[in-house]
């Protein structure tokens, strides 16, 4: 299948791999996606674009006739992992598996229900989208499944607090938040309320609307933890609208509260949470280069 890969993952995945790795696996992707279409036994339509950062997303449909999407990654996206954690929400507030290659290289490819991917939750009113968010990720919080490999909530911030640290020796105008940051999560970490499997990565454009249900969640970086910890990319939701408005700041501490007592989540924790979320964004997005993005993350965790 010959196709160009939509620029938003070239662009994703040379932050994320390096652009030799990024490029050697782009190279490979026509061949990747071939085989995962002949595996899974569907046809392909058209690339979903933008599509998303850390995948290719085709929009294909199955021998009957049926429409589904069929995403491609790369390993170290860990598609494995996300396919376990769908087959375990069985459909329940995520987008549905429908399938998966057997073993070998197209094991990376996962055959999804198809949603309408123009249409997330910030397509909706600020207030309306929260409250379907809310809605969703609560769906998402059971418990993991028995034998699984998902990494903890204090393994994966663990890995991410050293790069915090470097780009703080960097810039040692960083310090002060990435030390408050990393002092949270060192906190945080030492005696979790719960073990629950987390989305990972949830926000409004991380939730679809569908047919079978009016609004599920997709691309899940799953791992086992604590709810406040989900949450805290949620409450970062449409930063730049919040750094542009003349209340921003209230407005961000209003709704971790908020956020919290919906889903009756410590307002500490939320926050710790938030806090360090944001400072890792921030401090990853400035070493990557960009700088708006870095900078809007940043000011945001200043004012919690």
């Amino acid at each position: 299948m010959g196709f160009e890969p939509p620029q938003r993952l070239v662009r994703a995945l040379g932050e994320t791999y390096g652009d030799a790795a990024a490029a050697a696996w782009l190279d490979r992707l026509p061949a990747l996606a071939d085989d995962a279409l002949s595996a899974l036994s569907v046809s392909p339509d058209r690339v979903c674009a933008p599509g998303g950062r850390t995948s290719l997303v085709l929009l294909v449909h199955r021998a009957d006739g049926t429409p589904a999407a069929l995403k491609v990654a790369p390993a170290g996206a860990e598609p494995a992992l996300e396919g376990a954690a769908l087959a375990h929400w069985g459909g329940w507030g995520a987008v549905g598996l429908l399938g998966a290659p057997e073993g070998g290289a197209p094991g990376d490819a996962l055959l999804l229900e198809r949603l309408h991917h123009e249409v997330s939750l910030r397509s909706l009113p600020e207030a309306k989208a929260l409250l379907e968010a809310a809605g969703t990720v609560r769906r998402l919080w059971v418990e993991p499944p028995a034998g699984h490999a998902f990494e903890t909530v204090a393994e994966r911030t663990g890995r991410q607090a050293e790069p915090m640290r470097a780009a703080a020796v960097r810039d040692p105008a960083l310090e002060p938040l990435v030390r408050a940051a990393v002092e949270a999560r060192d906190e945080l970490v030492l005696e979790s309320p719960e073990d629950l499997l987390l989305h990972g990565n949830f926000r409004q454009s991380k939730v679809l609307s569908g047919e079978r249900a009016p609004w599920l969640a997709v691309g899940p970086e799953p791992l086992t933890g604590e709810r406040a910890y989900d949450l805290a990319r949620l409450a970062r939701d449409r930063v730049e609208d919040l750094v542009a408005s003349p209340g921003g700041a209230a407005t961000a501490r209003r709704r971790v509260r908020k956020l919290a007592d919906s889903l009756e989540v410590d307002q500490a924790r939320l926050r710790g949470w938030t806090l360090f979320r944001a400072v890792e964004s921030g401090t990853r997005a400035l070493t990557a280069g960009r700088t708006q993005d870095g900078e809007l993350s940043l000011e945001f965790a200043g004012w919690l």
